[in-house]
C-alpha cells in the first residue's frame, strides 16, 4: 500500500482512488503534495494493476483551491525563467496515459484547473462550484485559463477568468458548458465515479489507452495529423479478431442512461 503525507490512496478492482488530503487548507497544494502527486502519476504509468484513476478531495467543502498561498517559491531575477512547480501535478504532463476521472465535491478554483484540464472527464456534486481568482489578486491566469479553453466555449472561459472572485460557476452551468460530464447529488458522487471507473477498468486496457491517446491527439493536433496517427494506435491496441469475437458474445445487456 502506498503511503503519503498529503494524499489518500486506495486501490481495488483495477481502480486507484486518490484523495487530495489537506482539508484544513481546503486541499490546497503545498510543495509536498505537488511532489507526491507527480511521483504517483509517474509510478502509476508502470503499475499494470491500475487501469483507471479516480481523483477527489477530502471533505465536502472544496476539491482544491490551487496552490497554498503560504508556499514561498524563490524566483530568479530573470523574468524569462520563472519557477512554477504546478505543471508537474498534471497527469498528462507526467506522461500518465491512463483514464483519470475527477470527482469534484465542493468548489474548485485556480490551480485545481491543472487537474481538471488534464483529466478525461469530471463528475461533480450538485453543490460544486468553479471560479478562477487570479485577476482579483492582480495575477495572470495563464495555465489555468488555457486548460479551460480546451474544454469550454471561449466566452464562458473569458467570463470565468475575468470575473475572478466575484462570480462562481455552478455545477449545472459547468455541465452545460462542457467542463463537467455529469452532475449528481453529493451522496451519489462516490458511487457514480466508482461505477464509471470500474466499467472502464473491466475493458481490455490497450484498447482503452489507445482510444484515450487518439482523442488527446485529436484535441492537440490538426485533424489530418490525428488521422495519420490513428492507424498506428489501432494496430497497437486492438485485440486479435478472435478475442474481439469472444468479448462480443459475452457482452452484457445492462446499461445506464446519462
Amino acid at each position: 500500500m502506498r503511503k503519503f503525507e498529503t494524499l489518500g490512496y486506495e486501490q481495488a478492482d483495477g481502480v486507484a482512488w486518490v484523495t487530495l488530503d489537506r482539508p484544513d487548507r481546503l486541499n490546497a497544494f503545498d510543495l509536498v503534495m505537488i511532489e507526491e502527486l507527480h511521483g504517483l502519476w509517474r509510478d502509476l504509468r508502470v503499475d499494470d494493476d491500475v487501469r483507471v484513476i479516480v481523483l477527489t478531495g477530502a471533505g465536502d467543502k472544496a476539491f482544491s483551491t490551487g496552490i497554498d498561498r503560504s508556499v514561498n517559491i524563490a524566483q530568479p531575477a530573470s523574468p524569462y525563467m520563472p519557477v512554477d512547480p504546478m505543471p508537474k501535478i498534471g497527469p498528462k504532463t507526467s506522461e500518465l496515459w491512463k483514464p483519470l476521472i475527477v470527482a469534484v465535491n465542493g468548489f474548485a478554483c485556480g490551480g485545481a484547473f491543472y487537474l481538471l484540464g488534464e483529466c478525461e472527464f469530471v463528475i461533480a456534486a450538485e453543490h460544486a462550484t468553479f471560479f478562477d481568482p487570479h485577476t482579483t489578486y492582480g495575477m495572470v491566469s495563464g495555465f489555468e485559463s488555457t486548460h479551460l479553453a480546451q474544454r469550454m466555449p471561449f466566452g464562458e472561459v473569458m467570463r470565468l477568468t475575468l470575473m475572478g472572485n466575484a462570480e462562481r460557476m455552478s455545477a449545472q452551468r459547468a455541465y452545460e458548458t462542457g467542463l463537467v460530464s455529469q452532475v449528481v447529488p453529493a451522496d451519489r458522487l462516490h458511487e457514480t465515479a466508482r461505477w464509471a471507473a470500474e466499467v472502464i477498468a473491466s475493458y481490455p486496457p490497450h484498447g482503452v489507452q489507445g482510444s484515450l491517446r487518439a482523442l488527446w491527439a485529436a484535441r492537440d493536433l490538426t485533424r489530418a495529423q490525428a488521422l495519420t496517427i490513428a492507424p498506428h494506435l489501432i494496430t497497437m491496441g486492438n485485440l486479435p479478431p478472435e478475442d474481439q469475437e469472444a468479448l462480443f458474445h459475452r457482452r452484457g445487456k445492462d446499461f445506464r442512461v446519462r
